[in-house]
């Protein structure tokens, strides 16, 4: 099952924020990329597969981790995401690291090819998850892992969750359909790990990572990130004044306040890391 090409356009739109602010997400999910890493079994010299790279993460990480005799390959359906991460490989010089346009559910890659196969918030919005998951572990070499990152419930996520508390008192929200790609399809434990082990994977296990999002910047700043990395929020702020607009950042602003100090911005987190081997 493909993705719908509105949805890549609207991913597309997106990709230029998601390369301006290239630092701030690496500093900010830095720890879900190690939990993927430790889950993965991923050390020097691996091959690595990254599925949904977006603008080149985890993937450009991970080859700094695997090193010149490793290879990370990163794949996104969005053409404008993948060629935002070959212009960061390019300018870091890393020849280890190439990108693909390539969706979740059809590798363009012969059987076990992968030591690990990662991705790292994306299988929430594959069209077929279990066709993804199939297609992690036929490219992934035996006694190989596959790992994937997804968020715990929104109300653990305060970095998500305080903004569209607000939001939500201006903007028209749209409750999602059961089982349609969203940022919290997979919240519950135990249905992504159940989707993994009905593709036959072996020893596949579950676990909560607590950690903190953290990111040297301002209250401000962190709106201007969400307000323009975020498709659903740009649409839901469109349709309204200017006025409104005003008094919801306002609002936003004084809320993010509880999680900031002179050394930035801090937010508990909570994501399930779902790992499997073949």
């Amino acid at each position: 099952m493909h993705q719908n090409k509105e949805v890549i356009g609207q991913w597309g739109e997106s990709a230029p924020y998601w390369e301006k602010h290239r630092a701030i997400i690496h500093e900010m999910f830095a720890p879900v990329t190690q939990a993927l890493i430790e889950e993965a079994g991923i050390t020097g010299r691996r091959v690595v597969l990254d599925i949904a790279t977006g603008p080149g993460e985890p993937a450009l990480s991970v080859a700094d981790l695997v090193g010149p005799e490793g290879k990370v390959v990163g794949t996104d359906v969005v053409p404008e995401m993948v060629e935002a991460a070959r212009r960061e490989s390019s300018r870091r010089k890393i020849r280890h690291a190439s990108f693909e346009v390539a969706g979740a559910d059809s590798l363009p890659f012969p059987a076990n090819t992968f030591d690990a196969v990662i991705s790292r918030f994306g299988v929430m919005f594959f069209p077929s998850p279990g066709d993804a998951v199939r297609e992690m572990l036929r490219v992934v070499k035996p006694g190989g892992r596959i790992a994937m990152a997804v968020w715990h419930y929104a109300e653990r996520n305060p970095f998500h969750y305080t903004v569209s508390q607000v939001v939500e008192r201006y903007a028209q929200s749209t409750v999602a359909t059961p089982g349609s790609p969203d940022m919290f399809r997979f919240a519950s434990p135990g249905e992504l790990l159940g989707i993994v082990t009905s593709a036959g994977s072996t020893g596949a296990s579950e676990r909560l990572l607590r950690f903190s999002i953290r990111a040297s910047i301002s209250v401000e700043d962190f709106w201007t990130l969400r307000s323009e990395m975020s498709e659903k929020l740009r649409t839901k702020l469109a349709p309204l004044s200017k006025q409104q607009i005003a008094k919801l950042k306002c609002e936003v602003l004084e809320a993010l306040r509880a999680y900031s100090s002179e050394r930035g911005i801090s937010f508990p987190a909570e994501v399930l890391i779902v790992s499997g081997g073949k």
